[in-house]
């Protein structure tokens, strides 16, 4: 079969294999075929959390985390962070290619069109209680959108999937904006697409009907930067839910609340939250040394550095802590930056975290803008979801349109009883 297999002994039987290997992977199927008996199942794998299997093919996003390399479509996230916008990269990242002037207008106009809520939805988001938490309310919002637009179970039809990538991406903002002057007993702002789409979140959030109100366009770019950065990152948890509960043919609203229900969890969309409690924790730039310390003898965790993918410098990170300067010369000085500053210049010169690959990821920085911004901690979720928005849903009709996906169903290793009699309950 060439050089291009795997030859397999097993060493039960003596029966040798020889299985195709292609683009570095070999089908697990194919392990069916070795067996200790003719009545056995066949060979399965066993990789809990899937630290070693790729459950699809993509053409989205590339992530080399030895070498620290993430791009879009084949587009560095640094030059896409430097010279685009987000939703100039939500359309690469649907569309495939980056958009011609008239067709990011075209799409552009296509999400603005789309920004106001259904009024039943609007009536939805005021049920919840003032002390609702924004990301359970956005979750449900988005389920909830699914009994407003029922055309939206045909998800087979190119037309109607369309639609709802523009009414999702578009509605977002909107419904995040709302849950959040819920949560503070204010009216709400009803967008104003004059402004750019993070401009737009901003003013959603802060208008106060202040008669020389304007959004600041420093927090709005950076905002904006912050967004192109979470817009997709592979198959993480979140994404592989979108995939996993899209697999059943549900439609996108549905399959987009299970995501963001995955992203919900502090070890995916609340790690940010986690570097900012740390950082208040550690209160004074003096204390970083004994706090680092503290984690060296295990008495601590490191919040913010390593990560499951990037065994070097993530470049997110990169990118996203010269954004928390500018926001900081906009917003005025933070002590937490300096704590920050003074935590990451000490633990990238320590050979205990050097030799463990811990380095700076995205969450370690995000956190502070987010803070500068004038965001509440709980509603750091909700500002990871909304970028990601367009990450999912490319994720999920790439796996609609890909002829060998199937409905997720995992295999188990059973590890239970074996066949047992019922007992009646008097006997027991």
């Amino acid at each position: 079969m060439g050089n291009n297999t795997l030859t397999v002994t097993d060493n039960r039987t003596g029966k040798t294999y020889e299985i195709p290997i292609e683009h570095n992977t070999i089908r697990a199927l194919d392990l069916r075929q070795i067996k200790s008996a003719d009545d056995d199942f066949g060979l399965m794998t066993y990789d809990p959390a899937f630290m070693n299997t790729a459950s699809c093919k993509s053409t989205i996003t590339y992530i080399d985390g030895d070498k620290g390399i993430l791009e879009y479509r084949g587009y560095p996230i640094e030059q896409l962070a430097e010279h685009s916008s987000y939703l100039e990269v939500a359309y690469l990242l649907i569309y495939g290619e980056l958009p011609t002037s008239e067709r990011l207008d075209w799409w552009t106009y296509r999400i603005s069109r789309h920004t106001f809520l259904h009024n039943n939805l609007v009536e939805l988001i005021r049920a919840f209680r003032y002390d609702a938490h924004p990301m359970g309310i956005m979750i449900s919002a988005v389920a909830a959108m699914s009994t407003l637009f029922p055309e939206s179970k045909d998800v087979m039809d190119p037309d109607v999937r369309e639609k709802q990538i523009w009414r999702i991406v578009g509605q977002m903002p909107t419904i995040a904006a709302f849950a959040y002057r819920n949560r503070i007993g204010r009216p709400f702002n009803s967008p104003d697409n004059s402004l750019s789409y993070t401009a737009n979140l901003l003013y959603m959030m802060d208008y106060m009907n202040q008669r020389d109100y304007e959004v600041n366009p420093v927090l709005a770019k950076a905002l904006d930067v912050l967004f192109i950065l979470h817009a997709d990152h592979e198959q993480n948890c979140s994404t592989a839910t979108m995939r996993g509960v899209g697999s059943s043919r549900v439609d996108p609203y549905n399959a987009f609340a299970a995501a963001a229900s995955a992203l919900y969890g502090p070890l995916h969309g609340g790690a940010n939250e986690a570097v900012l409690r740390m950082l208040q924790q550690i209160g004074d730039v003096k204390n970083v040394k004994g706090f680092i310390d503290k984690v060296k003898k295990g008495e601590g965790r490191l919040m913010g550095f390593g990560h499951r993918v990037y065994k070097n410098y993530d470049p997110r990170a990169k990118i996203i802590r010269k954004v928390a300067y500018d926001v900081f010369e906009a917003t005025g000085s933070n002590p937490l930056l300096e704590i920050a500053v003074e935590l990451e210049r000490i633990a990238l010169q320590d050979d205990y975290f050097i030799s463990r690959k811990l380095y700076p990821n995205v969450d370690f920085y995000s956190g502070l803008i987010y803070q500068a911004l004038r965001f509440p901690i709980e509603y750091f979720p909700c500002l990871f979801a909304i970028p990601r928005a367009a990450g999912w849903l490319t994720q999920w009709v790439e796996m609609l349109n890909d002829d060998e996906q199937k409905i997720m169903r995992p295999r188990q290793v059973y590890l239970g009883h074996e066949r047992r009699e019922y007992v009646p309950l008097d006997q027991r």
